[in-house]
C-alpha cells in the first residue's frame, strides 16, 4: 500500500490546516481494517507520535502535546485519515508522516506500524 500525505504548507501561529492522508494500490482496501496514525519530526529530533485512531474510529489517541487542539478522523469509505490542527504553534512545525498500524488499533509506539508515508512540511511562523 502507498499512502499520501497532502495539506502541510506555511501557516501563522494560531491559525490551522488539515492534512489528508489517502492510501492507494492494490492493497489499499485492507486499511480499512487497521488503525492508523500520525506522526511527526522536527529538525534535529527524533519521530514523535501525535494521534491514531482505531480501524472504526471508535478510539482515538492523542500526545499530550496536541491534544485538545488536535484531532484525528478517517473515512474508511474513501482509504483516507485527515489530521485538523487548530491553534498551531512554532513548536508544531515538522514533517508530518502518516503510517498504517499492524493491528486493528494505533498505538504510539514507531514499530507497531508497517507502511508509511512520504511527510509533508508543517511551518508555524511566531
Amino acid at each position: 500500500v502507498q499512502l499520501q500525505a497532502s495539506g502541510g504548507g506555511l501557516v501563522q501561529a494560531g491559525g490551522f490546516l488539515r492534512l489528508s492522508c489517502a492510501a492507494s494500490g492494490r492493497t489499499a482496501s485492507t486499511v480499512s481494517n487497521n488503525g492508523m496514525g500520525w506522526f511527526r519530526q522536527a529538525p534535529g529530533k527524533e519521530r514523535e507520535f501525535v494521534a491514531g485512531i482505531s480501524w472504526n474510529g471508535g478510539i482515538t489517541s492523542y500526545s499530550d502535546s496536541v491534544k485538545g487542539r488536535f484531532t484525528i478522523s478517517r473515512d474508511r469509505a474513501k482509504n483516507t485519515i485527515y489530521l485538523q490542527m487548530n491553534s498551531l504553534k512554532p513548536d508544531d512545525t515538522a514533517v508530518y508522516y502518516c503510517a498504517v498500524a499492524r493491528s486493528a488499533v494505533a498505538s504510539s509506539a514507531n514499530n507497531s506500524y508497517r507502511s508509511w508515508g512520504q511527510g509533508t512540511l508543517v511551518t508555524v511562523s511566531s
